[in-house]
């Protein structure tokens, strides 16, 4: 899976997201489904325009994340939000019951 950086780019620099639609001459549209994961792809000429404003490399603005390992966080993370709840809401733990 492709993650989209532009957001923690922007907050780094202290920049908006208008901003960059404005410096790039990127319509806020097409800067919009990048930045959700909506674009179907990005041509290089785009590319190249964000990261010359942003002054950054290819890779700063897009990373891939591993899908079987963000999916294994994200289940390790639901199991533990769900025994935190538990506990936090005084219930006793009970055995499996054997079926």
């Amino acid at each position: 899976m492709i993650e989209i950086r532009v957001d923690q780019l922007l907050e780094a620099q202290g920049r908006t997201f208008y901003w960059l639609a404005k410096e790039t001459g990127i319509s806020h549209t097409t800067l919009w489904r990048f930045k959700k994961g909506k674009a179907l792809g990005i041509n290089f000429e785009t590319l190249e325009k964000m990261c010359l404003v942003l002054r950054c490399q290819p890779g700063d603005l897009l990373t891939f994340v591993n899908e079987t390992q963000s999916r294994k966080n994200r289940s390790t993370k639901r199991q533990a939000t769900v025994t935190v709840g538990l506990l936090s809401a005084g219930h006793a733990r009970r055995p499996k019951r054997a079926i």
